[in-house]
């Protein structure tokens, strides 16, 4: 009975101080950052007037945050641009700088991601601002990138018949694409495709932060 107790004992200490060290240590000092300016006043705090970042996600962003989820975007595609040394991001274009705890804050649900079968996106809204591209990169993947494994989506869009006039929001389709529409159709985005490519748009690492600067 005795050893038993010891044996709890122990075990119930390795677990205490494995939570204080990994959970309650980093709520302590991450928990309570807040958006801030790049630069800080001299007693250390934003400057009144400059810009607050990180920015929060809009609605229809939120909404595609959780298209993206559902479509298993978080299997193949990081958000997190690892420091200098630790990969080869910084030369891959795919960021100016690393990401650091402060960019999460609004994020509910971090999606760092756990591999790269696709290129990291933490960045993706600043380093690819074109709506028309994302469209036609979610439709067909082949018709922007030739050569990618990404499987397409076109059932986020909608093929339908012209009407007297094509919409304005109708995509460029190459005639060669495998999706490409029948004579007299047209394809536009579905009110998914457009929270999805308004989520995509808004991952940006485009600012600076007292704690990391541009190229660091």
């Amino acid at each position: 009975m005795k050893n038993i107790t010891t044996i709890f004992l122990v075990i119930f200490s390795t677990l205490a101080f494995s939570w204080v060290g990994l959970v309650l240590s980093s709520h302590l000092n991450l928990g309570g950052l807040e958006p801030t300016t790049a630069e800080l006043d001299e007693e250390g705090n934003p400057i009144e007037g400059d810009t607050l970042n990180p920015q929060p996600l809009s609605g229809i962003a939120r909404t595609g945050k959780d298209i993206y989820v559902d479509q298993g975007c978080i299997y193949c595609h990081t958000q997190q641009v690892r420091a200098k040394g630790f990969g080869a991001d910084f030369e891959r274009g795919w960021g100016d700088r690393q990401t650091v705890a402060r960019d999460y804050i609004y994020q509910e649900k971090v999606l760092l991601g756990t591999m790269r079968t696709g290129p990291d996106l933490a960045n993706i809204g600043a380093r690819n601002p074109s709506k028309e591209w994302h469209y036609l990169h979610l439709y067909d993947p082949q018709a922007t990138s030739q050569g990618s494994i990404m499987p397409p989506y076109p059932y986020l869009f909608e093929v339908r018949e012209i009407g007297d006039t094509p919409s304005p929001n109708a995509l460029q389709v190459p005639a060669s694409s495998a999706f490409a529409p029948p004579a007299g159709y047209e394809v536009v985005p579905t009110e998914r495709a457009d929270a999805l490519v308004e989520y995509l748009l808004a991952l940006k690492i485009d600012y600076e932060l007292p704690e990391m600067k541009n190229s660091q």
